[in-house]
């Protein structure tokens, strides 16, 4: 549970905002998310609870994009937005939330190897046909594959 980017693990900092912080990685991603009738909404940094996080279309309307920081002006594609926000901010939190949980992985992979579970298989932030897998990227991670083009 712990590795999920719906943990609230706190202090999470805010790609392209500085001095911003939020509960979990899913907040940041949904809180930057712009849709055609709505724009940020800074109130899913502070979510706690794991639920009530997301802003979907049916609600908003079509997504345009993710904004560059809670202010910036500029709106990066999925893919961009991917390797931007996402990547660096479920980055941080393996480094500095869960150090102990991924050196156990790490060393229960080199004896005994480890499967890990999720509900798809994407690691690649580039293709957007399928939601990114966070599994396939604690994967990447444990084994010093992280996605080369991620802005960290």
């Amino acid at each position: 549970m712990r590795l999920s980017p719906f943990y609230p693990h706190g202090g999470i900092p805010v790609p392209l905002t500085p001095g911003a912080v939020s509960a979990s990685v899913e907040g940041i991603w949904q809180a930057l998310k712009v849709f055609e009738t709505a724009d940020v909404d800074p109130g899913k940094l502070a979510v706690t609870s794991m639920r009530g996080i997301k802003r979907t279309v049916r609600r908003y309307g079509p997504v345009r994009g993710h904004r560059a920081g809670l202010t910036g002006p500029d709106l990066l594609d999925y893919s961009t937005a991917r390797r931007r926000i996402y990547l660096p901010a479920y980055r941080w939190v393996l480094e500095n939330r869960v150090p102990d949980l991924v050196d156990r992985l790490r060393g229960l992979a080199a004896t005994d190897g480890i499967v890990l579970l999720d509900y798809t298989t994407n690691g690649d932030p580039g293709d957007t046909s399928s939601p990114l897998s966070h599994a396939a990227l604690l994967a990447r991670y444990l084994t010093g594959r992280w996605p080369a083009h991620a802005v960290s």
